[in-house]
């Protein structure tokens, strides 16, 4: 996308009209290849990617070919592309190719490079759990969890999936308390529905939004109470997302949860321990 950005800004600066086609899969309501007319084109303009005939799959044309005896009356230009064998007739068949990389070239910078920088999005930490068995019928992980990401997957935000659980074993886990607070401090908001997604954000000065996942609240609506925390939801108050959401995307919600990063008190559990081990064993 950058790279097409980058061929667009480059074509608008020479006042030459075009249309971008888009996969189908990509932008479903966009215009694509498939439904252009050739001969309304003069040329064809090919961004980013290796040029090689190899078909993606069995019974499956390849797709540049295609290109090339589609639009074989138009003038046909790759740009940003790697060549992996210039005698391919995927690469033969352009009539100019600008390559990034190729055999006996002296290399480009990417097109990406050249590319209109993209306006920045929040960057949102999701911290799910589909576990917690102990709750029984009053489990709503499933629904919820859909709820969350179908929503989430509607706004343009950079969405980050972690997990709470420590793992020295599996590299895409933080394996120590610091390797996570590190990552969660990086965030602009955090959305969740586990009980440490919610303490560890707000310990990292992150505002939480949020959901318990058990019908009646249990340990995550507890834990907000506790912390005094107001974006919590219950599994089945999910209508005010998107006010909770603004909230925790505010000044004053970032402020409030710059106040747990001072340390928030454990209320007596602490203190409750060593009253308890202070007593006596009676035999």
């Amino acid at each position: 996308m950058l790279a097409a950005d980058a061929v667009t800004t480059t074509l608008d600066a020479a006042r030459l009209p075009y249309d971008v086609a888009w996969s189908p899969g990509f932008r479903p309501d966009a215009l694509h290849l498939d439904a252009v007319d050739p001969s309304d084109y003069a040329a064809v303009v090919f961004a980013c990617g290796p040029l090689h005939s190899t078909p993606p799959g069995p019974g499956i044309p390849s797709p540049l070919l295609d290109l090339h005896e589609r639009f074989a009356g138009t003038r046909r230009v790759a740009v940003g592309v790697s060549v992996p064998d210039p005698c391919d007739p995927a690469v033969t068949g352009f009539d100019v190719v600008l390559a990034r990389d190729a055999a006996d070239q002296q290399p480009a910078a990417d097109l990406a490079l050249a590319a209109p920088e993209p306006s920045p999005v929040p960057v949102v930490g999701v911290i799910l759990t589909d576990g917690q068995q102990e709750y029984g019928a009053r489990r709503r992980h499933g629904s919820v969890a859909d709820a969350l990401t179908g929503w989430l997957h509607g706004l343009d935000v950079a969405r980050l999936p972690l997990d709470t659980r420590l793992d020295t074993r599996d590299w895409r886990l933080a394996a120590t308390p610091g390797q996570l607070r590190s990552v969660l401090t990086c965030l602009d908001a955090i959305v969740t529905t586990r009980l440490h997604g919610l303490v560890l954000g707000l310990q990292a000065g992150v505002p939480v939004l949020a959901v318990d996942p058990v019908a009646g609240g249990a340990k995550v609506t507890a834990q907000g109470r506790a912390l005094d925390w107001p974006a919590v939801l219950a599994a089945d108050d999910l209508d005010n997302l998107e006010d909770q959401w603004r909230w925790c995307l505010s000044p004053a919600a970032r402020a409030r949860a710059a106040t747990y990063r001072t340390g928030h008190a454990p209320d007596d559990l602490t203190k409750g321990l060593i009253d308890a081990l202070r007593v006596p064993l009676q035999v």
